[in-house]
């Protein structure tokens, strides 16, 4: 199958082509068709699966066939980030067919945003909270919108974002085309989609709540004050060509990314505290190369789009087992391999039991001379061991050798 049997505007076939992008992936190929229909379509796909053109291309195919309002597609996102990210794919597209689009976040001036409000777009990307501040102070109506998509909908409801979206949903006409898509389905998501779409057309791409295949994961055992030495001695080795490490705080954050900093790493640190421009130029120099090393808390875990992260390294392991497999999902994506490191200390032994569980398997313990012993308490179906340090093979080597 191609983009081109897929019946999209064809406008967009040749810029599509000039990036590579000849064959819809899986969740592309199921969507795009019944959105072009104008139906409703719950997307279940694990991250780096190409959802933002499942909803983009479809949506802007049927706005451009037409004479669009302003306001008439709304997309909501979690994270300015992930805003940034979706309006960085559509912009370009939208204007390919004569339409303009503007994105709109906190920790950014309102003055800009405002402009660009008044002065008419048919596109909205948004984050929640600003959203609700544009509407508020009268400079946003959805009188004439036709597309509502939420995107990262399970992210946005664990960060606590539902009576938001509730209340946007309260602004808008109820006879509209919705679009949700999330990587995992709680039961919280059957709820709101239940409430907000009409016989939507479901699609699952990939085991749901699982990582994809071509992630190679691993745990290292590790003392608490031991992780820095190790990380470092990680990141030296030559099969490390970028990194994506995620710590639990934001103090955390900002003090190992200052000690790599002094041990002559390119290093750069993101977190909820940091100003929006910190957080675009440390996610810009990552992106380019000019940063090998990005420190983050899970405000970097969804939704961000990066090529060519080699490893992904839990320095805190995730609380739960859906932050697990969306941190390991920033590496290994389009199809491409990565490695997905976690730190475990003894003291975390339950949050290791509760991602083994989740995967229906122990991950495997790398050898070093560091190791500590570690309860895994999972017992996989069929096994004999009795003790959970036992549990998962053991690697001679470090988890990113070649193999």
């Amino acid at each position: 199958m191609s983009f081109e049997t897929l019946s999209i505007d064809p406008r967009f076939l040749k810029a599509l082509k000039a990036q590579g992008f000849v064959e819809p992936t899986p969740v592309q190929a199921q969507a795009i068709p019944p959105a072009l229909e104008g139906r409703d379509v719950l997307g279940i796909a694990q991250t780096g699966t190409g959802k933002t053109l499942a909803f983009a291309l479809p949506s802007l195919t049927r706005l451009s066939a037409g004479t669009p309002a302003n306001n008439a597609m709304l997309v909501l996102t979690p994270t300015r980030e992930l805003a940034l990210q979706v309006h960085a794919v559509m912009q370009p597209l939208a204007r390919l067919v004569g339409l303009r689009s503007v994105c709109v976040y906190g920790g950014a001036g309102m003055g800009q945003q405002v402009e660009a409000l008044r002065q008419g777009r048919n596109i909205i990307v948004a984050t929640p909270g600003r959203l609700l501040d544009h509407i508020g102070r009268g400079y946003l109506r959805f009188n004439a919108l036709s597309v509502l998509v939420l995107d990262e909908a399970d992210r946005m409801l664990d960060m606590g974002f539902l009576p938001d979206i509730r209340r946007i949903l309260s602004k808008l006409p109820k006879d509209r085309q919705t679009l949700l898509f999330a990587a995992t389905f709680p039961k919280e998501i059957a709820r709101l989609a239940a409430d907000i779409q009409r016989t939507p057309q479901r699609i699952e791409v990939g085991a749901i709540e699982k990582p994809v295949d071509t992630v190679r994961q691993g745990v290292y055992t590790v003392q608490q004050t031991a992780k820095t030495g190790l990380l470092s001695k990680i990141l030296r080795d030559p099969e490390v060509r970028s990194a994506l490490v995620f710590i639990r705080t934001k103090h955390r954050t900002d003090k190992v990314a200052k000690t790599l900093h002094k041990e002559g790493f390119k290093v750069q640190a993101i977190h909820a505290n940091r100003s929006q421009s910190q957080r675009t130029q440390a996610l810009d120099g990552f992106r380019n190369g000019r940063y090998k090393v990005l420190v983050a808390t899970d405000v970097a875990a969804r939704g961000l789009d990066i090529e060519g992260i080699s490893h992904v390294i839990n320095f805190d392991i995730p609380n739960s087992s859906d932050d697990y497999i969306h941190r390991i999902g920033r590496t290994a994506r389009a199809n491409a391999t990565g490695d997905a490191i976690t730190f475990v200390s003894p003291d975390e032994y339950l949050a290791l039991r509760a991602i083994e569980t989740s995967l229906g398997k122990n991950l495997d313990r790398t050898e070093w001379e560091g190791a500590v012993p570690v309860v895994s308490l999972y017992q996989p179906e069929g096994s004999r061991s009795t003790r959970g340090e036992q549990n998962g093979r053991r690697r001679r080597h470090s988890l990113f050798r070649r193999r």
